[in-house]
C-alpha cells in the first residue's frame, strides 16, 4: 500500500509478513482526509495503528505531530523504522501497548490531539469499548475530532457520549467512519449511532 497524498505521496508502506494487520483501504483513507479537509499543523493520534498508514498519511499531509498506538511489538518496530525512513521521527511517537494503557500514558504526559483516528479490530466489541475509552474527551482539544472506523456489522446502539457529539457517519462497503466532535462546553447528548 502507498501513501496517497502530501509530500510522501506514492511512498510504499510494507507490513511485516505473518501479522494480523488490516490496513485502511485507499478509498476509505482518501475519503477520510477529504472529509477532514486539512490536517496541516494539527496533532494526530492513530489508535490501533497497525501499519500506521493513516497516521503516516497525516504526517505526509502536514500534521505537526502524530502518535501511533500499536500493541504488537513486531508491527510497532516496523512502524518505527518506516517513520524514520520517511524522515518523520521528530514529529512522531510510537507507543507499543494495549490501547487503554497507551491512552493512560498519553493522558499523564498531557498530550492533546486535534484528530483521534481509532480503527479497532472488527467484530470484537472493541468499537463501543474504544468510544468509552475516549468519551471524556481528555485527550482532545476543544473542537477536536474523533473518527471511529468500524465494521458495518457492528451495532453501536445508543450511547451517552459526553462531551463528544456524533456529527457524521459514512459507509464505504463494509466499513463505516463515524465522526464525533468534542464540544467546547461540556454538555450531555444522546447519540443514536445505528
Amino acid at each position: 500500500m502507498r501513501i496517497s497524498g502530501g509530500e510522501a505521496k506514492g511512498r510504499l508502506i510494507r507490513i511485516p509478513a505473518g501479522t494480523r494487520v488490516r490496513p485502511t483501504t485507499d478509498r476509505v483513507r482518501e475519503a477520510l482526509f477529504n472529509i477532514l479537509s486539512t490536517v496541516a499543523e494539527k496533532t494526530f493520534l492513530d489508535l490501533f495503528a497497525g501499519s500506521g498508514i493513516v497516521g503516516l498519511e497525516a504526517l505526509s499531509r502536514g500534521a505537526a505531530f502524530s502518535a501511533f498506538v500499536e500493541k504488537d511489538l513486531r508491527v510497532a518496530g516496523a512502524l518505527k523504522a518506516r517513520i524514520g525512513e520517511l524522515g518523520y521521527a521528530v514529529r512522531a511517537e510510537v507507543i507499543s501497548a494495549p490501547a487503554h494503557k497507551a491512552l493512560d500514558i498519553l493522558r499523564r504526559s498531557g498530550k492533546r490531539f486535534d484528530v483521534v483516528f481509532a480503527d479497532p479490530p472488527y467484530n470484537e466489541g472493541l468499537a463501543v469499548e474504544t468510544i468509552h475509552l475516549l468519551e471524556n474527551g481528555e485527550l482532545m482539544v476543544p473542537g477536536g475530532i474523533l473518527v471511529l472506523q468500524h465494521s458495518a456489522r457492528e451495532t453501536l446502539g445508543v450511547l451517552r457520549v459526553v462531551p463528544l457529539l456524533l456529527t457524521d457517519k459514512r459507509r464505504y462497503g463494509e466499513t463505516i467512519l463515524s465522526f464525533f466532535r468534542k464540544e467546547a462546553a461540556i454538555g450531555e447528548a444522546d447519540n443514536n449511532l445505528d
